[in-house]
C-alpha cells in the first residue's frame, strides 16, 4: 500500500538525517552513484551534462546493471534508534535506470553491519516507479538501530526517507534530575502548524542553536487576523519548569510575542487532529511574553499545571523561531 498525499507523515521525524548521527555503511554496489547520498538532506538535483569517470553522474545512490541472480540492497544505520512509522522510496531524476520494486528490512543490533539473521521485514516488496516519490506505511513495531533498502533487481533510487519516533529507554534517567523534556533525542517531536513556509517545525527541538536563518521554523507574513502556532509532544510527560524561546539568527523577522499553553494528554493522543483541535483551549503554561532579535529568552515563572505531556506554542503575529526548550523533570 503506498500513500498519496502532499505531506505523509507530517507529524514524524525524518530519522535518516546524517546530522542525527544516521549513515550508510554498506551497500552491495554503488558503481554508478555512492551510497551516502541516498540520505543527502537536500532534495536530488539533475546535472545534464555531468559525468564521471562511471558514467552518467546522478544524485542517488545506484548501482550498476546485474548480470548475475540476486539483488541490490544498501544499509542504513540509524544515529538515534527509533520506530519507523513511514517510508519515502524517492526515484526522482531515475527513469531508464530505476529499480522496479523494492521491500524494506529492519534490525536491532549492535554491530555496524547486522547479521542476516537480525533483520526482519518492515515493508515488503513494493513496485516502483520512474521519477517519483513512493509512501510506504509502516505498521508500528519495536524500535530498530538499522534499516536495509532492497532494490529489485538494481538500480538508482535518489532518496530514502525514514519518518518515525525516537523512544529513550527511559528507565536509565533519574527524575530527579532537570531536562529537555522536548529534545529530540529525549523523543519530542512537533506534530502540526499553522504555517512552514520558510522553515520546518521540526527544527524546534533540534540539537545545539540554529546554524542559520534556514534552520528554525519560520512562517509566512502574515495578512490576515491572527497568529501562528506549532503543536509540540514531550517525550514524555513532565513538569516543566523553565523555558527557552531561542530567536537565533531572526533579526528583522523575529516574532513580537510568544506564549505557551500545556496538558497532559491522557486518552487519543494518537488522534493528532483531534489533539490539535483541543490545543487551543489548553490552560496558559506561559503568558504572552516579548521577544527579541537574534536571542535567548529564558522563562521561569511559569503557571504550576502539574505534568504535561503536549504543549502549543503560539508567536504573535508572525515569524521565525529557531529552538524552543522546555526544561523539567519526568512526571
Amino acid at each position: 500500500m503506498t500513500i498519496d498525499t502532499e505531506k505523509p507523515f507530517e507529524e514524524w521525524i525524518q530519522l535518516e538525517q546524517p546530522r542525527l548521527g544516521t549513515r550508510v555503511v554498506a551497500a552491495s554496489d554503488e558503481f554508478f552513484a555512492a551510497k551516502e547520498r541516498l540520505i543527502e538532506p537536500a532534495d536530488p538535483v539533475f546535472i545534464p551534462d555531468k559525468f564521471d569517470d562511471h558514467g552518467k553522474w546522478m544524485d542517488g545512490w545506484e548501482s550498476r546493471r546485474r548480470r548475475t541472480p540476486g539483488h541490490d540492497w544498501c544499509v542504513v544505520k540509524l544515529g538515534l534508534p527509533g520506530i519507523v512509522h513511514g517510508l519515502d522510496i524517492d526515484t526522482r531524476h531515475f527513469t531508464g535506470n530505476y529499480p522496479p520494486q523494492a521491500s524494506v528490512d529492519g534490525a536491532v543490533s549492535e554491530a555496524e553491519i547486522p547479521e542476516e539473521g537480525d533483520w526482519r521485514e518492515l515493508h515488503a516488496k513494493v513496485e516502483l516507479g520512474p521519477n517519483a516519490h513512493h509512501y510506504l506505511p509502516v505498521r508500528n513495531g519495536p524500535a530498530i538501530t538499522h534499516l536495509r533498502l532492497n532494490i529489485f533487481p538494481d538500480g538508482g533510487v535518489a532518496r530514502l526517507r525514514i519518518y518515525g519516533e525516537i523512544r529513550p529507554a527511559w528507565s536509565s534517567f533519574d527524575k530527579s534530575q532537570a531536562i529537555d523534556l522536548l529534545a529530540l533525542e529525549h523523543g519530542g517531536r512537533a506534530l502540526r502548524a499553522s504555517d512552514e513556509h520558510f522553515g520546518s517545525m521540526h527544527h524546534l527541538n533540534l540539537a545545539g542553536r540554529g546554524v542559520n536563518m534556514g534552520d528554525g521554523w519560520e512562517t509566512a507574513r502574515r495578512r490576515g487576523p491572527g497568529h501562528d502556532w506549532c503543536v509540540l509532544q514531550l517525550g514524555a510527560p513532565g513538569i516543566i519548569e523553565q523555558v527557552e524561546i531561542d530567536t537565533a539568527h531572526f533579526k528583522g523577522n523575529y516574532p513580537d510575542r510568544a506564549s505557551l499553553q500545556a496538558a497532559l494528554v491522557t486518552e487519543g493522543a494518537d488522534d493528532v487532529d483531534r489533539v490539535v483541535r483541543e490545543s487551543a483551549r489548553w490552560k496558559v503554561l506561559l503568558p504572552e511574553s516579548k521577544l527579541g532579535a537574534d536571542a535567548q529568552h529564558v522563562f521561569s515563572e511559569l503557571e504550576d499545571l502539574g505534568p504535561v505531556s503536549h504543549v502549543r506554542l503560539s508567536m504573535y503575529p508572525d515569524g521565525g523561531i529557531s529552538r524552543l526548550r522546555l526544561f523539567g523533570k519526568l512526571a
